[in-house]
């Protein structure tokens, strides 16, 4: 599983989605979720850069794992997600730190039709009131923004959380550019 892991990991980098030592992919495998290590780089993943924790309970390997890992657990014990994907989407922040709401209304017809709405959710990194802000967001939305932060997205498989990653920051970047026109037009 962590070649699958590592294999997002690439992709995420490769196409600026996230920085190489920033964000983490988890995987959840019944009571357990593999998960990156905290401070790995994303597109140098190897088997050693991947921690199994328990879901239910704190682990002593938490030290060594994503410092996201509390938020992780909340989104496996409060959804179906079987995949989750967090990253520093350029301009998925960069719209969080705009919005005047707590949601992004995406303007392309591809990001209402799959997304509708993503919510902005508050918390600090790594912390209980992320962890439940996020999780009761994506019980209802398989992906959502932090303020200031970046993207989670959650999926059955890895391939389906990097995808919905790569559509809100797509939405996102159409949302900026049209946002600027129309404000210069004006």
């Amino acid at each position: 599983m962590w070649h699958e892991i590592s294999r997002i990991g690439k992709k995420l980098v490769a196409n600026g989605l996230v920085e190489s030592h920033f964000g983490n992919i988890s995987v959840r495998i019944g009571n357990r979720m593999l998960i990156t290590r905290s401070g790995c780089a994303l597109d140098e993943i190897t088997e050693d850069n991947v921690v199994e924790v328990r879901i239910d309970a704190s682990s002593p390997l938490d030290m060594i794992a994503s410092s996201e890992a509390i938020v992780h657990r909340a989104i496996y014990s409060k959804t179906p997600a079987l995949a989750i994907v967090h990253a520093h989407c350029p301009f998925a922040v960069t719209l969080s730190l705009l919005a005047e709401g707590n949601s992004i209304t995406p303007a392309d017809s591809e990001g209402q039709y799959f997304l509708g709405k993503v919510p902005i959710v508050k918390g600090g990194i790594g912390s209980d009131e992320l962890a439940d802000n996020l999780a009761s967001a994506l019980a209802h939305n398989k992906t959502a923004i932090i303020y200031s932060h970046g993207t989670f997205a959650t999926g059955k498989v890895l391939d389906e959380a990097y995808v919905l990653t790569t559509q809100v920051e797509h939405s996102c970047k159409i949302k900026y550019w049209y946002d600027l026109a129309k404000n210069k037009s004006a």
